[in-house]
């Protein structure tokens, strides 16, 4: 199943989602004491903006994503930097079982979902993966900041104003970042059998040229949606009119970790 993000979306999500910063992957290791014997599991993994920086610190990085083209800017990614130990899988949240099988029995040490958890069906998932990690091991749910089009800043209402008249539609799915969000996913969690649940946050701020915000606008637009090639360019220029004057535009980011440990001696452990 994919779900509409590949062709040019994928291009766009190449080159203009933003990544994560130092501090994050700095989070990850302390949270799971990983080390250079582990396997992580990069699901939902787009472009690879978490797979490709996790592989220099663990033995091997399965990269995961139900679109072909997600994985295959990924692979670019991973060679561009050298990068040998990430194995790209085309797959989705419904084919962790299968992914359980095929790794017969050899523990995870982590399995990191960043900012997807909203497409998938996350209180089956957890279910799943709480058997699927070594002791100390577990699952860490990011939340990369806001939708560029729901902070708290005059460019980001105005964006928001702007493609609600393009699309005719309101703009207010998190995306999974919301505190409710946050709150629903602790309690699955918990749920599921995972302990010692906990969410920091790494918070940054950086400039976004007009270019650098509308093409991560376009990365965000279901392939269905995004305005054909020839429309593209009075598109672009319809969010440049709409913004405030101004060479460049200031995001206030928060990144959530949301952290939980695997049961020392869960039930049915593979």
């Amino acid at each position: 199943m994919t779900l509409g993000f590949g062709g040019d979306v994928a291009q766009y999500y190449a080159k203009f989602r933003r990544g994560y910063p130092p501090g994050i992957l700095e989070v990850l290791r302390e949270s799971f004491a990983l080390t250079p014997h582990d396997t992580v599991l990069d699901l939902g993994c787009g472009t690879g903006q978490l797979a490709v920086p996790l592989a220099s610190h663990v033995r091997s990085v399965i990269g995961m994503d139900p679109e072909p083209d997600m994985l295959r800017h990924a692979g670019e990614a991973a060679t561009q930097q050298g990068v040998t130990n990430v194995t790209w899988v085309l797959g989705a949240d419904t084919d962790i079982p299968s992914l359980g099988a095929l790794l017969d029995g050899r523990p995870l040490a982590m399995t990191v979902i960043g900012q997807a958890l909203h497409w998938m069906r996350h209180d089956t998932l957890f279910g799943e993966l709480v058997r699927l990690h070594r002791p100390g091991g577990g699952v860490a749910v990011l939340a990369n900041g806001s939708p560029a089009w729901l902070h708290d800043s005059d460019w980001s209402r105005a964006l928001r104003r702007c493609l609600e008249e393009h699309f005719e539609t309101e703009l207010k799915d998190s995306c999974g970042t919301a505190a409710q969000d946050r709150i629903r996913y602790t309690q699955a969690l918990e749920a599921a059998g995972f302990e010692d649940v906990q969410d920091r946050t790494v918070s940054y701020s950086e400039e976004l040229t007009s270019e650098e915000l509308i093409g991560g606008v376009f990365s965000a637009i279901p392939e269905g949606r995004l305005p054909a090639p020839a429309d593209r360019p009075a598109f672009a220029e319809r969010i440049r009119r709409a913004l405030p004057p101004g060479d460049s535009f200031t995001e206030h980011v928060r990144v959530s970790v949301l952290t939980g440990k695997a049961p020392e001696e869960p039930g049915g452990r593979l």
